[in-house]
């Protein structure tokens, strides 16, 4: 599976948005869950995070 996307301009950076589809392949629940992204090569790699967010008490 693979994906072009664009990246999006956010603040003095870049961002890449995920979408849904990828939320659910990840398992990933945004308000929720983190996400880990590691760099292997010239490979970006992102997986789901063992951390959660952390939610105002």
């Amino acid at each position: 599976m693979a994906y072009d996307r664009k990246l999006m301009r956010n603040g003095n950076g870049w961002a890449l948005c995920l979408n849904s589809t990828i939320l659910q392949f990840l398992d990933v629940n945004p308000t929720e869950n983190m996400v880990k992204y590691t760099m292997e090569n010239d490979k970006l790699i992102i997986t789901k995070s063992d951390k959660k967010i952390e939610k105002d008490k």
